[in-house]
Order: C-alpha cells, then structure tokens, then sequence
C-alpha cells in the first residue's frame, strides 16, 4: 500500500527536496504540497493524505493551528501529522502533541529518518524516543492547561495490565522494552497499548502519554 503525504513548509526549496526523497521510494508518494498553515488544512480536506509532514513555524496560520484543526476534524481521522522543527525539543511541539500531533523530528533530520518516520507514523505509531517522550514531559506536560487535562475516571475504562503498560509507555518506553519487563510477548504489549488507545479515545501512542499524565496516571518529574 502506498502511503500519501502532503508537505506543508514555507521553504520551496525544503519541500521540492523532501518531495524528491518521497517520491523516489516504492512505498510513498507526495499527494500535495502547503506553503502556510491555511494552505495545510486545505490540501489535507482535499487530498486526504495518510501523513502531513508539517513545519511549525510559517507564515499567517502556523504549523499549530493546522495540526489543530487537522487533528480535530472528524472526518480528517485517518490522517496522521509529522511535526518537523528547528529545535528538536520545543515547547511548540509539546502543544502539537497536546492536540494529536503524532510525533516530531529536527529539520536536519537524515533522509532515512525521514522516511522511517514517515512510515512509522503512517503505521498508527508515535514517534518519540525515550529520551525526547521524558524532556517533553518534565519540561511541558507536567502542568498542563486545566481545559485539557483529561478526566481520572476514564482510566476506570482500562484494566489493571492496561493502566500498567500505559504507565510504561508515558516514561517512554517501546514495546519491546515493555514486554521485557513484564515478561510478556511485543504483540502482547503492542495489543495492550492498541487497548488503552481506544478506551481512552487517545489517536496514537503520543496522545496516550498525554493522557497518562494529565489524568494524574503518572507525576511528570520536575526539570533540573
């Protein structure tokens, strides 16, 4: 199956490189390009892509309102957002996460990361390393706007090794390091996860450590 992406940056040359990389692969394809927020939310009602590799920082309607409105369109459900940033971690990252953005990378990201991230996105994973999952969270997510913190009796919904293996993958932990720890199988931990994720409403793994500490699940540590 070919994965559909739209890239929305206000670099021209930024985006006719990333569409070269794409379009040379087998398994991908650019649908749409954007050059502003406004535009991105446009061609993503248009084209209905599986991934939106989105810049932050743009002109007029910026890559966070987009991801906003992206995220919260119904109908737009399928469809999965790749934030890029300069800073790889930056507090506006944390607030795409806050609204459903799948994960980010650096704009000087190599181009098999890219690609990798790009699939693994479209594939319904987040993409955050154990190391940037816990600088988000003690740095942004461990006071959270009241208007978005989720409610602790949803987790009622999930089961004791539900609301175990969602602690573990708020610390940033993958399934594989999961199922070793509680000396489980990987499908075992990932159908967990898949669990947790539609009890709690939550688009992906990113939105599920949102959750998981603004429910109070977990208390994000305090930065240095």
């Amino acid at each position: 199956m070919t994965i559909r992406v739209l890239l929305a940056d206000d670099q021209t040359l930024l985006r006719a490189t990333f569409r070269i990389l794409i379009d040379s692969c087998s398994d991908m394809e650019v649908v749409g390009e954007a050059a502003d927020g406004h535009e991105a939310v446009t061609a993503t009602r248009e084209h209905r892509p599986d991934v939106v590799v989105m810049d932050i920082r743009m002109p007029g309607t910026d890559g966070l309102a987009a991801t906003a409105a992206i995220c919260g369109d119904e109908t737009l459900a399928a469809t999965r957002v790749l934030i890029l940033t300069t800073f790889e971690i930056d507090e506006y990252v944390a607030q795409a996460l806050r609204v459903g953005a799948s994960g980010f990378l650096g704009k000087d990201v190599g181009t098999d990361e890219l690609l990798s991230a790009i699939r693994t996105v479209a594939g319904g994973d987040a993409l955050l390393s154990p190391a940037a999952t816990r600088v988000l969270i003690s740095r942004f997510l461990a006071a959270p706007e009241p208007a978005a913190t989720a409610n602790p009796v949803a987790l009622a919904a999930l089961t004791a090794r539900e609301r175990e293996v969602m602690a573990l993958v708020a610390e940033g932990h993958s399934n594989h390091e999961i199922a070793d720890r509680l000396v489980i199988s990987p499908l075992t931990a990932r159908t967990h996860v898949h669990r947790a994720m539609a009890k709690l409403n939550a688009r992906d793994r990113a939105q599920l450590v949102v959750i998981a500490y603004q429910s109070g699940l977990l208390q994000a540590a305090q930065p240095d």
